[in-house]
């Protein structure tokens, strides 16, 4: 009968670490994304001034290919622009968590004890 009414107190921590797990994990992707987002804006602004036929390289798939700054300028900006799309959703799926997390704690009465 039990098993039929509130879950008991292993299955609440379960759950619970199991959302602090999620939590944290799209909070490291959102911190990584950030990084390459401020690679990318530093790449862009220091190769904007630069003349468009200047040479430069660029690392594809561990491979140095020698291109020019009319060819990688616009695919960095594309890219600049996915992260931002990515980092975006991410950050409204952490806050989506967060909020059904608390709901749960709220739920079930559930307090998490810092360490």
């Amino acid at each position: 009968m039990s098993s039929t009414k509130a879950p008991n107190e292993q299955e609440l921590r379960i759950a619970a670490n199991q959302y602090s797990s999620e939590l944290k994990a799209i909070a490291s992707k959102i911190g990584e994304l950030e990084l390459q987002l401020d690679e990318h804006s530093l790449v862009v602004k220091t190769m904007s001034p630069m003349s468009d036929d200047r040479k430069c390289f660029r690392l594809i798939n561990g491979v140095l290919v020698e291109r020019t700054v009319k060819e990688v300028l616009p695919a960095l900006k594309t890219n600049q622009e996915g992260i931002k799309t990515t980092i975006e959703q991410l950050t409204a799926q952490y806050k989506a968590k967060d909020k059904e997390f608390a709901d749960f704690q709220k739920k079930n009465h559930i307090r998490i004890a810092s360490a």
